[in-house]
């Protein structure tokens, strides 16, 4: 069984820190391929398993999708950091931890290993008010507002929105009134990838959730794509796979449970 809870339903004291919350709770394996989307969010997950374990762990952005089998017997509650939380809570850039599984109590940061302690043994399911009040605390004044305003402006204006294509990366470094190298400073900080790989994580993410709903060259259009052939040149990069293979069930060979679980304990590339 899966579930979700919405950023609406979290507690208000969150909304400034976390960008969603989700609850999952597995008793069996998922039934067929577990698949992962790119995503340029880092997370930090409560997962207890069926045999006692407790991680409290940081997963970095990831750049490329992936595919593996579901495992079974697992409670978790996944927090989507905000960008530019990463660094106040972790204590490390979102660039670091890209592509990355780590611990919260091997990370640098101070607010992280006093998370990592107060959250550890909590419940996934009945976690949330417990980790609103621990994350009130450590993070109740941020280092440099004005800078996670700008990045988050130039977040907001390169992700795809239902009435509107995304912006260029020129565009917003003019509109934001800083230099495209300024911007990808502040990306590679706060978010962990570039603007423009930013834009085109984004915009797969958004043809993976609306295909079936338009037609392709309609769907690429609204995505920012000068046309289809971008949009599945693009898809096939970070999807392993071009579009109507992968919505018709023709997926990359899956990693094993086991080599998905060596990759998180030894906290490099994976989940």
């Amino acid at each position: 069984m899966t579930t979700t809870e919405p950023l609406p339903l979290a507690p208000e004291v969150l909304r400034p820190w976390i960008a969603g919350v989700r609850t999952m709770s597995f008793t069996e394996p998922p039934d067929g391929t577990f698949v992962q989307l790119p995503d340029a969010v880092t997370k930090v997950v409560l997962r207890v398993t069926g045999d006692g374990r407790r991680d409290v762990l940081a997963i970095g952005p990831r750049v490329r999708a992936t595919y593996h089998e579901g495992k079974g017997h697992i409670a978790c509650v996944e927090l989507r950091l905000a960008p530019g939380t990463a660094r106040p809570l972790l204590g490390v850039a979102a660039a670091g931890l890209v592509g990355r599984v780590v611990p919260l109590d091997r990370l640098p940061g101070a607010a992280a290993h006093r998370f990592a302690r107060e959250v550890r043994w909590l419940d996934p399911p009945a976690a949330l008010p417990r980790i609103a009040e621990v994350l009130s605390g450590l993070l109740a004044e941020q280092a440099d507002p004005a800078r996670t305003a700008l990045l988050r402006a130039g977040v907001a204006a390169l992700s795809v929105r239902m009435d509107r294509a995304p912006a260029r990366v020129r565009e917003v470094a003019h509109e934001l009134a800083v230099s495209e190298r300024q911007l990808r400073n502040l990306f590679a900080d706060g978010v962990g990838v570039s603007p423009k790989h930013y834009a085109r994580i984004d915009r797969v993410r958004t043809v993976a959730t609306r295909a079936g709903s338009t037609r392709w060259s309609e769907l690429a259009a609204a995505t920012g794509y000068f046309d289809q052939s971008h949009m599945t040149t693009d898809f096939r990069t970070l999807m392993g796979v071009p579009p109507r293979s992968y919505f018709s069930g023709r997926l990359p060979a899956t990693t094993p449970c086991q080599a998905v679980r060596r990759t998180v304990m030894g906290s490099t590339a994976g989940t």
